[in-house]
């Protein structure tokens, strides 16, 4: 479902709308129509009619420029993908409202980081990172570093992930540099990025004492993915320190919480979870529990009940 669909609903007013406004709605919906073609670029040739068409700067030319972000982008142009999305950005100054900027760009955000280019991500979310300062949105800057963050965790460049971590925990501060609690659930995405890279690190010392702070935050309404890198990370520190009925509870709770989110690390940690329950030579069937039951028979787990039901007859060797 396109992502634009609020582009349909309808404002209502007292005076009636000028025709030029009629005619650059027309072009656009025209446009938007020409994205279901064959060839792309009739539809960005559309777009850039909108644009052209606004005497000022108004919703409708940054509703296009974003349309024409995202086939550039389809179309592998990044230099003019990056052209019009720093000219899309100019609108958020005074010509679309708030609400409106922080939808699209947010939209934006989602949809550009797909890409596995490296270096574009940088120049998107550093662009980004750019017109918020002026903007002073803080809801957004705080999403766009979080990805800027999460980009260099996979690029392995901790040294850049430090300052913007620090810059993180600074905006969920108050003024005395206590902890904000009204913005535990922020809070826990940042250490959710932070545990999984000492998780990396194998800096076992500030794992332990950011999991323990994680777990500390009551404060928070988190998405169910966050807890679970969250208690996975968790985990593995306790089987690290061969504590393994803490690493069994931890990756049962990463499991139900990676369920929840429709995220394919569930498994990961069903099968961490039955080793660790191995460890503790405990005789108790982890698939007993109602969560872990629909998983018993899946492909990537079978080598492991079977793995439990030989231990469990006490006959390996099966």
């Amino acid at each position: 479902m396109d992502d634009d669909m609020e582009d349909y609903g309808f404002e209502y007013s007292d005076e009636e709308p000028e025709e030029e406004d009629v005619d650059i709605e027309n072009q656009y919906y025209n446009s938007k129509g020409m994205l279901e073609g064959s060839d792309p670029r009739e539809a960005l040739d559309g777009f850039r009619q909108v644009v052209a068409m606004e005497q000022d700067k108004g919703e409708w030319g940054f509703k296009a420029l974003k349309q024409i972000v995202k086939l550039l982008f389809k179309l592998g142009d990044r230099q003019k993908m990056m052209e019009a999305y720093r000219q899309m950005l100019e609108y958020t100054d005074a010509a679309v409202t708030r609400n409106a900027s922080e939808k699209k760009i947010n939209s934006l955000l989602d949809f550009i980081s797909a890409s596995s280019d490296l270096d574009l991500l940088q120049e998107f979310y550093e662009t980004t990172l750019r017109a918020l300062e002026r903007a002073r949105n803080d809801r957004l800057w705080f999403k766009t570093n979080l990805k800027l963050v999460g980009l260099w965790f996979k690029a392995r460049e901790y040294g850049r992930m430090h300052k913007i971590l620090k810059d993180l925990h600074r905006s969920c501060q108050r003024e005395d540099g206590s902890e904000d609690l009204k913005k535990g659930t922020q809070l826990l995405e940042v250490y959710a990025v932070e545990i999984q890279m000492y998780t990396e690190q194998r800096n076992n010392k500030k794992l332990k004492q950011l999991y323990h702070k994680a777990l500390g935050v009551k404060s928070a309404i988190p998405h169910p993915r966050i807890m679970g890198i969250i208690r996975e990370c968790g985990g593995k520190m306790n089987m690290h320190d061969q504590l393994w009925s803490d690493a069994a509870t931890d990756f049962f709770e990463a499991f139900k919480n990676y369920d929840e989110a429709g995220n394919v690390r569930r498994v990961q940690c069903l099968k961490y979870m039955v080793l660790a329950n191995m460890l503790m030579e405990s005789q108790v069937d982890p698939f007993d529990a109602q969560e872990a039951k629909p998983y018993k028979q899946d492909p990537e787990v079978m080598a492991m009940t079977n793995l439990v039901a030989a231990y469990q007859a006490n006959n390996i060797r099966e």
